[in-house]
């Protein structure tokens, strides 16, 4: 039977000042000025419809993506989140995140937006290597990055995350391995260490760059792995390493299945309806100025995930954590027993893919490191 699960909310803020080669998110590159009161009134609006998907919980996070949310002021930032405090509640200990790009006209915000209310950052480093950088299409250089770091602890932020990439353009195991240090070395308690992908209907993507050879990757990968742990960085999902007690609550909430409201241009969304028996994915208008022009519902699609899509959704998802998902999480999260999924376990157990370990599904070291594999299984 569905239970309710958490509920976070993401707030999608669509501008950038340049969109990246590599970017297949809904950004857009912003005009002269940015409409910041008039889509923050769209978005307290579209909070407002979205309301009867609270059903008496309070927020647990918030997560401020874009684009580049730091584009706001901190002004806009706050109003967006007394709203909604004022309309839904925050639980006592919520995480409050924002995208920033480490810019210094986005720095010089940084303690605006802890004022306002913002407790996490998410700095967009990608690379402290210029040439990298400039391959990367970034707008800021490493100086500015290490200097964004900086005023971040200074105005109060003891909670931030790094975004950090390799694989890039003829990338050199030194060149990655000198990111990496540089991350730890900052302070960071959050890494977030992904390899970079060419994604349809990018720039990369019509004239695709030299990328290191599958051999060096995996030597990047393993030497990267081995000095973030020495470090005391945990790795906890596919591309997330953290110190002890500062896992992304946000993302956590996504990965064990949890419910979350979608704001904004093209925000996408999950929410339980146990009375109904239903899970619905939503998702809400794509153009910024069409989504600032509807005079109706900002809801572009929503739909009821169906059973067999649910059971491989949860797994895709549970399965990217280290340590896995309680299975107690199945039947409550998705309504279905766990029958569903016993087969494939039991394939995937005798073939040494998966395990139960504490009342836990998990990948096993084995099944890890093939976890495409594993999940095409469900």
């Amino acid at each position: 039977m569905l239970s309710l699960p958490p509920l976070s909310l993401y707030v999608h803020i669509p501008w950038c000042l340049k969109k990246c080669p590599y970017c297949d998110f809904n950004s857009h590159q912003a005009a002269t000025t940015i409409p910041e009161q008039d889509y923050v009134d769209t978005l307290i609006n579209d909070l407002k419809a979205d309301l009867p998907w609270v059903q008496g919980r309070k927020l647990e996070s918030i997560f401020f993506g874009g684009g580049t949310p730091s584009l706001f002021s901190g002004t806009a930032i706050g109003t967006i989140l007394n709203t909604a405090e004022q309309l839904i509640g925050f639980d006592p200990a919520i995480e409050i995140t924002l995208e920033a790009n480490p810019g210094t006209v986005e720095q010089n915000k940084f303690a605006d937006f802890h004022s306002a209310g913002v407790n996490r950052l998410s700095i967009g480093v990608q690379s402290f290597n210029d040439q990298q950088l400039q391959r990367l299409g970034r707008i800021h250089d490493g100086t500015e990055a290490l200097k964004a770091i900086d005023t971040a602890r200074a105005v109060g932020f003891n909670n931030f995350n790094i975004d950090l990439m390799h694989g890039l353009p003829a990338q050199t195991m030194a060149q990655a391995q000198a990111d990496i240090e540089l991350a730890v070395q900052s302070g960071a308690q959050h890494i977030s260490w992904y390899q970079l992908t060419i994604e349809p209907n990018t720039e990369f993507y019509s004239r695709p760059p030299s990328l290191p050879s599958d051999e060096r990757l995996a030597d990047i990968q393993q030497v990267g792995n081995q000095t973030l742990q020495q470090a005391g960085f945990h790795q906890y999902e596919v591309s997330a390493f953290a110190v002890d007690g500062q896992r992304s609550k946000h993302n956590m909430n996504y990965w064990q299945f949890g419910d979350y409201l979608g704001i904004g241009a093209g925000a996408h969304g999950k929410v339980t309806l146990p009375e109904r028996n239903q899970v619905l994915r939503t998702n809400k208008t794509r153009q910024p100025n069409d989504y600032l022009s509807r005079n109706d519902s900002l809801v572009a699609q929503q739909q009821t995930i169906d059973n067999d899509q649910m059971a491989i959704e949860f797994m895709m998802n549970g399965l990217r954590l280290r340590d896995g998902i309680p299975m107690a999480y199945f039947p409550k999260r998705t309504g279905l027993p766990m029958t569903k999924v016993q087969t494939q376990v039991e394939e995937l157990q005798r073939d040494g893919l998966m395990a139960i370990d504490e009342h836990r599904y998990r990948a096993t070291e084995l099944g890890y490191q093939f976890l495409n594999t594993l999940l095409q299984r469900f």
